[in-house]
């Protein structure tokens, strides 16, 4: 099978199993493949008689590992605050931003990049960030498939790449910086790319040869890679960004203050519960500790740097 039908099985199987695309934009318009599913159903609503929670989960993966890897997290909230817990996913971070922002949902867990958009747009405000092998930080990793020939950026030129989403900072603005400073666009760069709604997906396509390349969330790929390396033992990183404020999660700005402190609190402090400890080893967070918005100028910076170079 060659490179094009392998391509088109590939974003088939997506569609058949549910696999969240992106479509919304961020840098103008985006000539990139876009595939439209509808909304995925948020779940573990329970109480119907009680307004539970609502808490968003971006789809930095997809959204059946984020169910595997959230769920424990979203438990122990509901345990703690007494109240149940809904888990809202959405196809892209746009859409969850917006969710936000009317407030349809309490709190999320949101990209860095949409972080940016939403605080500057109307003040999404910072609660607390995970703290992972010691560091507030993580990084864009481009990687490649480990039996190819390639070894840098420039080796990609004319190739076809994964993108994650429009408002992702490590799966779209970072490496569109990257070229930026080499006097490059996506479009002028690369023969052909899509966007594969999360960074997971981005590691897959990359593993079976559906691209030559992918930029990926290096706390996704070092995690996978610590946990399954089934895909990731088929990649390789041949370029590793300057690091990026964490991925936070985040509130509306005029959420209600108790449950604000509330939910504060018990994130930050469930490293000191046996419970809390042993869900966060699980998915690999040290613990959550308070952030400045001052972590994130980098990356302000960074999307104004490139505005100004394209």
């Amino acid at each position: 099978m060659d490179r094009s039908s392998k391509r088109y099985t590939f974003l088939l199987i997506i569609l058949i199993l549910g696999i969240t695309l992106s479509t919304a934009g961020c840098f103008g318009r985006e000539p990139a493949t876009r595939i439209h599913l509808g909304e995925v159903e948020p779940v573990n609503a329970t109480q119907q008689e009680i307004y539970p929670h609502r808490i968003g989960v971006s789809a930095i993966i997809s959204p059946e590992d984020s169910i595997i890897y959230y769920q424990e997290l979203l438990d122990y909230i509901s345990e703690r605050t007494g109240r149940p817990v809904e888990l809202v996913q959405r196809e892209t971070y746009q859409e969850m931003n917006d969710m936000i922002e009317d407030r349809s949902i309490d709190v999320a867990f949101v990209c860095t990049g949409a972080y940016i958009e939403g605080n500057e747009k109307f003040g999404m405000e910072l609660l607390v960030a995970p703290l992972v092998y010691g560091e507030s930080h993580y990084y864009s990793y481009i990687i490649v498939s480990n039996d190819s020939t390639f070894d840098s950026l420039e080796d990609l030129r004319g190739r076809e790449f994964a993108f994650t989403d429009p408002l992702s900072n490590t799966g779209k603005l970072s490496p569109t910086h990257m070229l930026a400073l080499m006097g490059e666009t996506p479009e002028s760069f690369f023969s052909y790319y899509i966007y594969t709604g999360s960074h997971d997906n981005s590691i897959e396509a990359v593993a079976k040869n559906l691209v030559d390349g992918a930029a990926v969330d290096s706390l996704i790929w070092d995690y996978s890679n610590e946990m399954n390396p089934k895909l990731t033992s088929k990649t390789k990183i041949i370029l590793k960004s300057d690091p990026y404020g964490i991925p936070p999660v985040v509130v509306h700005p005029d959420i209600e203050p108790e449950f604000k402190n509330e939910l504060k609190n018990i994130l930050l402090t469930m490293h000191k519960d046996p419970k809390g400890a042993e869900i966060l080893e699980n998915i690999r967070i040290d613990r959550f500790v308070e952030i400045d918005d001052s972590e994130y100028d980098s990356v302000r910076n960074m999307s104004f740097e490139t505005r100004t170079l394209q």
